[in-house]
């Protein structure tokens, strides 16, 4: 009796085993399908024209970002929102001189989540005495509900006790 247990109880820890291994490469696997199959739409979204906008400035009259895909694999990202681009001051947009800038790369996560290293510069006239507050280094733009956007997580300004929204928008 003791021998018939001891054997149900290996055969038990050994189909666990299996299984265990087996669910682990399972996810793997289709991940690295979805990925290889999905990488070109994926990309397609992410390569382009896109709007830009910091709040600061304007959810009315954007500015646009373009990320493109460089011959060695990489996506550069360059783009601004300029408040001289306002045609009125509806919204508390003003054609003071404020703006946002970004240059760097994009990495893309997945389709919620784009990793963007380089430099982001924000001019905002009630901001740290309407000096330039430079951002150097990686951020993560993501998708939260049901937006149309990637925002920048790392919403603190550096120089001053305030909230900055910087968004991508879809194409």
């Amino acid at each position: 009796m003791k021998r018939i247990i001891f054997g149900l109880f290996i055969a038990i820890m050994l189909l666990a085993t299996t299984c265990t291994i087996d669910a682990k490469r399972r996810p793997a696997r289709k991940r690295a399908q979805t990925e290889n199959t999905g990488s070109n739409a994926l990309e397609r979204k992410v390569i382009g024209r896109h709007m830009l906008s910091l709040q600061w400035i304007s959810w009315k009259y954007f500015g646009s970002v373009t990320i493109k895909k460089e011959a060695d694999g990489t996506f550069s990202c360059k783009g601004e929102q300029l408040a001289v681009n306002c045609k009125d001051a509806e919204d508390g947009c003003k054609t003071n001189g404020d703006y946002v800038k970004l240059d760097g790369t994009i990495e893309i996560v997945d389709e919620n989540h784009l990793v963007f290293t380089g430099d982001i510069r924000t001019k905002i006239y009630h901001i740290n005495n309407g000096q330039e507050v430079l951002r150097h280094g990686s951020f993560n733009f993501e998708v939260t509900g049901n937006r149309k956007y990637w925002r920048m997580q790392e919403m603190t300004n550096p120089a001053d006790e305030c909230v900055d929204y910087i968004d991508i928008y879809f194409k």
